[in-house]
């Protein structure tokens, strides 16, 4: 029989470093694993896959194929002999950690898993604001639909008076260990227990109003401090507001994603603003102080003499204030100068005689 090529088998040049190796495998592994790959062949490529490591994840098994282009009796076939599987799932082997890999072919919910009360999940809500509302800031109440802790209940699931027992099938502990068939033969594999569906308690007489979850969804209303100078893309998080979890445990996070709408007359980049004005030719002239509103304010803006058309003015700190505080940006205005389309004779009259001075 002729010697294999491991290296093709991993897709790899033979000046793979150790890191190479590992990665390649596992990629392929997780690709080829018969429970997930329906190809035909799955399981003798996956079978492949797992020789050709077995030789170069282990330096000197890689050494002597690499110097003779075969490892003894592991050319033939894949060597299952001193193999601790239990080790080898948990990073006792020259594998490494496997449980990360078969936790997904095998069911996952293995011993690594958090055996206790379970922590609720984070809820999103989106929040659209005027532009004013980021300027001055805002408290809003808004309605979310979530998960509450039962009040009947308190959260426990059971019926008052009712008893909540360790699960005998269990022992208590959610996870029970049954045999399953894999290319690696028969093995031990934990999973959660049916009995009690993992919770490794058993409720006597279930809440009437959660039935046995611990929980009841309901609208509720929730205050949102929206800070001065927020922008679109921020979001927040209120503590504890999300789901509340079954099994008592501790509740979500709600988070709170805020979206600005466009102003009409103002435009924002970052922390500035920028805003158009109309000044009369008159003013553009001969100067004067005119007023910028600007939401809850006013903004007084000088004109000097002889402004020109589309002249932009910097307000400094007179533009968004900035989120975490610091101040403020600034304010850009740009003068737009109207010309009247349409004259009366005694200003027309008045204009000739300006222009007639020397």
């Amino acid at each position: 029989m002729p010697n294999k090529d491991y290296y093709r088998t991993l897709g790899l040049s033979k000046s793979a470093s150790a890191d190479e190796i590992k990665a390649a495998f596992r990629k392929l592994a997780r690709q080829y694993h018969p429970d997930v790959c329906k190809e035909p062949g799955a399981d003798l490529k996956f079978k492949e896959i797992n020789e050709a490591y077995q030789v170069l994840g282990d330096p000197g098994k890689k050494a002597q194929y690499d110097r003779f282009g075969s490892v003894g009796g592991a050319a033939g076939g894949f060597d299952f002999s001193g193999i601790n599987f239990d080790d080898m799932f948990h990073g006792g082997s020259p594998f490494g950690d496997l449980g990360d890999i078969f936790e997904t072919f095998l069911g996952g919910g293995g011993r690594s898993k958090n055996r206790g009360p379970q922590r609720g999940s984070d809820l999103r809500y989106d929040l659209t604001i005027s532009l004013e509302d980021a300027y001055t800031g805002l408290e809003k109440e808004i309605d979310v639909q979530h998960y509450k802790q039962c009040a009947k209940c308190g959260g426990r699931g059971a019926e008052k008076g009712s008893q909540i027992k360790k699960c005998g099938t269990c022992a208590g502990t959610g996870f029970v260990t049954q045999p399953q068939r894999s290319i690696f033969g028969t093995i031990a594999v934990t999973v959660p227990c049916a009995a009690c569906a993992g919770r490794g308690e058993i409720i006597q007489v279930p809440c009437k109003d959660c039935r046995g979850s611990g929980r009841t969804k309901a609208a509720g209303k929730i205050k949102v401090n929206v800070p001065r100078g927020i922008d679109s893309g921020y979001r927040l998080r209120i503590e504890g507001e999300g789901d509340a979890a079954s099994r008592s445990g501790p509740p979500g996070d709600l988070y709170v994603y805020i979206s600005v709408k466009p102003h009409n007359k103002l435009k924002r980049q970052g922390n500035d603003l920028f805003a158009a004005e109309k000044i009369d030719f008159v003013t553009a002239i001969l100067g004067d102080e005119i007023e910028i509103p600007l939401f809850n304010e006013k903004i007084a803006l000088k004109i000097p003499p002889g402004t020109q058309p589309n002249t932009v003015f910097r307000q400094r700190g007179k533009g968004m204030p900035r989120l975490h505080g610091g101040g403020r940006g600034d304010l850009f205005v740009e003068v737009m100068v109207e010309i009247p389309s349409k004259l009366s004779r005694e200003q027309t009259d008045l204009l000739k005689k300006i222009k007639g001075i020397k």
